[in-house]
Order: structure tokens, then C-alpha cells, then sequence
């Protein structure tokens, strides 16, 4: 049996960080000693070592739980989602690469293309197909056609300022293909307008909570729940990156005023902090 302190030396995880996986149920010691000091066995040790492996893809600690309590299930699902997202991050820092490799041999040109030509007409398509009739038609008649709105959609998906973003959005649903596919096959507007519903409700319950810590178990399981809706409405596979951008949105003075208007003063502030405390 190790004492706590032995597995932080172990595994260069703190003590703190032990302690606190133990208070979530994430990692339970095997005994206590008579004084009341934690004690964990070799397969405790290999739990750990679990729970490390699924961390170095950064999947939020609630997710790593649910895995750990029913691995069967989940865990292939997840680990596969995983490795999209990375490999996404290592075919863009592989472009990025040979960007500044160009730009070294005098070819001072960085492509941020993320989307080709094709894929942006399907979803300029995609988006014309899901669109209600009157937005549509007031868009054809601003541009002057069909083609001619077509042509400027194109060219302003293709800007480097909207690759970018777009590379964000890519990064968030794991993958390219996952992207294109949500954006071809949206909800309806009626599941969105009663995932908006159930979102209000959610930031009615956080309002309340403004008088407790962000750190909190009654703030962060409000969190917890907003996050998993915002999933499910975005079909995303792993919300961390979207809510902690969500989160930035409320410096924007505009929205700040609008939120606070709605759920009282300082509510923006408070959904800021306590999104970043929940996913950082």
C-alpha cells in the first residue's frame, strides 16, 4: 500500500489534485491507516494511470467518471473522438510547418485554408436548403441572384480572418467530416428553440447561485448541465473549447449589459467565471 504523498512522487500528480479526485469519487483510496491518511494499492495505482492517459487528451474530468465507472460503454467512443481531435491539430500544425518553411525559402505566403471549394458550395447548399423562405429570399434579392450570393459566400469563407475561425470549429467537433456533417443535417428550429428554453432556465439557476463560490458543488453541477446542453444543441463531441469561448463573449460589453438586464447585475461576470472554473 502507498500513502498519498508516495503516489504524487509517483506520478508527479499533487496532493491536492489526489485529494480532490478522491472527493469527486474519480479516484477512491483503497484504505485509510489508523490516523486517517489515505492508502492505495497497485490497482488503485493503475486507475490512476487511467485517469492520466484520458487526461493528456484533455477530457473534462465528469467524462473521465463516466468512463472509468462503465469503460465498456464508453471508452472506445470517447478515446476515438480523441484522437480526431488530435489528429486535426496535427494536420493543421503540419500545414502550418510547411507555411513557414515556404516563407524561409522567400515564398512569403501562408495558406489557411481549411475548407476547398467544393466543400464550401456544399455548405453554401447546406445552408441555403435549411434556411427559411423569406431570409432566403431577402438574401437573393440584397445580392442580386442566386449565383451572385453564392459568390460572395465563397469569397468570404475563403478570407484568412474565417479559416481561422472555422479551424476553431473543426478542432471543437473532432474532425472536418464531423463539421460538414452537423452543418449539412442541423436541428430543426424547433429542437433549437427548446434547447433555448431549457438553456434559459439553466442561466435562471446559475443567477440564483451568485452568492456562492465558483468553485462550488451547487455552481459547478449548474455548469455541468449547461455544458452538456450546449453539447447536445452545437452536436458537438467535447464542449470545453466552445463554452470557454461562450465564456470570453460575456467581456463584450454589448452582451454584458444585455445579461445583466436579464439575470440582474454582475450576471455576466459570474457565468464568466464560473464556466472558466468548471473547464480550466
Amino acid at each position: 500500500m502507498r500513502t498519498v504523498k508516495e503516489i504524487s512522487n509517483i506520478t508527479g500528480i499533487s496532493v491536492r489534485t489526489l485529494h480532490y479526485y478522491d472527493e469527486i469519487g474519480l479516484l477512491k483510496p483503497t484504505d485509510k491507516s489508523d490516523a486517517g491518511y489515505r492508502l492505495y494499492d497497485d490497482k488503485a495505482l493503475e486507475r490512476l494511470q487511467q485517469i492520466l492517459f484520458f487526461r493528456e487528451f484533455d477530457i473534462p474530468l465528469k467524462e473521465i467518471k463516466a468512463v472509468m465507472e462503465n469503460p465498456a460503454l464508453d471508452r472506445n467512443h470517447i478515446l476515438q473522438m480523441q484522437r480526431k481531435m488530435l489528429m486535426a491539430k496535427i494536420e493543421r500544425m503540419e500545414c502550418l510547418v510547411a507555411s513557414i518553411d515556404d516563407i524561409l525559402k522567400g515564398d512569403n505566403r501562408m495558406d489557411f485554408a481549411i475548407f476547398n471549394k467544393t466543400e464550401m458550395e456544399e455548405m453554401f447548399q447546406a445552408m441555403v436548403e435549411h434556411m427559411p423562405e423569406e431570409i432566403k429570399k431577402t438574401a437573393i434579392d440584397e445580392f442580386g441572384g442566386m449565383e451572385q450570393w453564392k459568390e460572395h459566400y465563397i469569397k468570404t469563407v475563403s478570407s484568412e480572418d474565417m479559416q481561422k475561425r472555422y479551424q476553431k470549429m473543426v478542432e471543437w467537433f473532432g474532425g472536418k467530416e464531423e463539421y460538414l456533417a452537423t452543418v449539412k443535417n442541423p436541428i430543426s428550429k424547433e429542437v433549437a428553440g427548446s434547447y433555448q428554453k431549457r438553456i434559459d432556465v439553466i442561466l435562471e439557476k446559475l443567477s440564483g447561485k451568485r452568492e456562492y463560490s465558483t468553485d462550488s458543488f451547487e455552481v459547478k453541477e449548474i455548469i455541468g448541465e449547461y455544458g452538456f446542453v450546449m453539447k447536445q444543441l452545437c452536436q458537438m463531441k467535447d464542449e470545453k473549447e466552445m463554452m470557454l469561448s461562450l465564456a470570453q463573449t460575456y467581456r463584450n460589453e454589448q452582451i454584458k449589459a444585455n445579461i445583466d438586464e436579464k439575470y440582474g447585475d454582475g450576471a455576466a461576470q459570474f457565468f464568466m467565471q464560473a464556466i472558466e472554473t468548471f473547464y480550466k
